[in-house]
């Protein structure tokens, strides 16, 4: 049995298994039933190795050990393995959420808060700066940086970018006007995102802007830039650049300012 690599290590991802679980898993599926030893010589696992990972799989709903002996492994369907992967997930995050909610107002988040805040404040602000590779990650901070606006947030994006900025944090935008914190957004105005342009257009100044640039400028201080093309670089690889900087922040938005009297307002 030849399974491509390429296809395994979707497996790995969609499913959260190691390499030696996917190997054994795929060589089960092309069995139906078989003995751990068989499963090892198809999917060159070392036998040692080889029970582990099928008790591994039972667990996790991939396999069902066949009474008699030798003892044998019958593959579950993976229709079947889906939907018992969906509810294990679920369940693993329901529980997870409840942990992580149960430390609120506890000594531990109170313990860890004092820690940060004694780090910040030994170190130089400017040092404040970092990478963030992945979209998901960088969104994340993104997030964090803007909902902590006191006065400002100035957003250049891509038609794209404008999209996700919609769908992921118009929640955090209508607390920001609440506030009275000033949001302004430029964008490429597209028959795709007319929708998103609308739907921002409650809570924030947009105008159409024809730059690809991706950046975002908190109360003149602290920015965030993504280093590559949205349309060209996959999620995973995305980069950004996040900066604790006053004099390089505010000295990009004088330049966005400059382009922004120019620039179309949206509807």
């Amino acid at each position: 049995m030849v399974v491509k690599d390429d296809f395994l290590a979707k497996l790995r991802r969609y499913f959260n298994l190691n390499l030696y679980e996917v190997k054994i898993w795929t060589a089960l599926l092309s069995r139906g039933v078989s003995t751990a030893g068989e499963l090892s010589d198809i999917a060159n696992v070392p036998r040692s190795r080889s029970y582990d990972v099928l008790e591994s799989l039972e667990k996790k709903g991939f396999a069902i050990t066949k009474l008699g002996k030798p003892i044998k492994y019958v593959a579950v369907p993976p229709e079947e393995v889906l939907e018992r992967v969906k509810k294990n997930v679920s369940e693993e995050s329901k529980q997870m959420i409840l942990r992580l909610e149960e430390l609120k107002g506890t000594d531990v988040l109170d313990e860890l808060s004092a820690l940060h805040t004694q780090g910040v404040e030994l170190i130089d602000p400017t040092d404040l700066s970092g990478s963030l590779k992945g979209r998901h990650n960088l969104y994340n901070h993104l997030e964090l940086v803007i909902k902590n606006a006191e006065k400002s947030v100035t957003i250049m994006t891509t038609a794209q970018g404008l999209m996700r900025k919609v769908e992921g944090m118009k929640p955090v935008f209508e607390k920001l006007k609440k506030k009275g914190v000033k949001v302004r957004i430029a964008a490429p105005f597209t028959k795709e995102n007319a929708a998103a342009v609308k739907d921002i257009g409650s809570v924030a100044e947009i105008k159409n802007s024809n730059s690809k640039a991706r950046f975002t400028i908190v109360d003149g201080k602290q920015m965030v830039f993504m280093v590559l093309d949205d349309e060209e670089v996959h999620p995973t690889y995305d980069i950004g650049i996040w900066i604790n900087s006053p004099f390089f922040s505010s000295a990009v938005e004088e330049l966005f300012d400059l382009s922004w009297k120019g620039m179309k307002a949206g509807k």
